[in-house]
């Protein structure tokens, strides 16, 4: 019997299943749902890590993260916070330069995570639901520095990674059928009682 922890890469897999419109009523997912879906035989779930990031500048945007992560938290789903930081850019179309955000801290997050439950032994088996390859380095650390413990990753749906696929010692595929039995009701009852509504433009 293993413990499994499940490390999600909340952007990664929002902008996979965002992609393609079949996918994008998938987006209100019960992430320790999809994340049981990883863990076989007489293995345990431990825990589930999202990392994400709240789009501050833009109200609404971060309002109806904040509901989606209230549904997460309401499930035990713990989640780390990285940061957006404003960034000038340059349209090489219009040549003009403007501001944009760029997500930051989500990489290095998951790979201090992954590091530090692993000193703490809180798991046997690490299971990253992302695409990222910039995750390689904290991966290959993590198996050598401890050649006992496994690490696998989910792909987000849509998407591919050959040298991510190489360097865990497992890997699942993600179907459509595992988003579909993940989605959360369109309401959903708290643990303190109250409802939580799927907001409109999550469906």
């Amino acid at each position: 019997m293993s413990k499994v922890v499940v490390f999600i890469d909340g952007f990664n897999l929002y902008h996979a299943i965002k992609a393609h419109p079949k996918y994008r009523p998938y987006k209100w997912l019960n992430l320790k749902k999809l994340a049981s879906l990883y863990v076989h035989g007489s293995d345990t779930l431990e825990a589930v890590l999202y990392f994400t990031t709240l789009a501050t500048w833009d109200t609404d945007k971060a309002q109806r993260h904040k509901v989606y992560i209230r549904a997460l938290e309401n499930e035990g789903v713990t989640i780390v916070y990285g940061e957006f930081k404003r960034k000038q850019k340059h349209c090489s179309r219009c040549q003009r330069d403007f501001w944009s955000f760029e997500e930051k801290q989500t990489d290095v997050n998951i790979a201090l995570s992954l590091f530090q439950l692993a000193v703490a032994d809180r798991y046997d088996k690490a299971v990253i639901i992302s695409g990222d390859t910039d995750l390689l380095p904290a991966v290959k650390a993590v198996r050598s520095t401890f050649p006992s413990k496994h690490l696998g990753v989910v792909i987000p749906i849509g998407r591919a990674s050959e040298d991510f696929k190489k360097q865990a010692d497992f890997h699942y595929k993600m179907r459509e059928q595992h988003l579909a039995s993940s989605r959360f009701s369109d309401v959903i009852a708290l643990k303190d009682k109250s409802l939580l509504k799927c907001p409109d433009t999550w469906k």
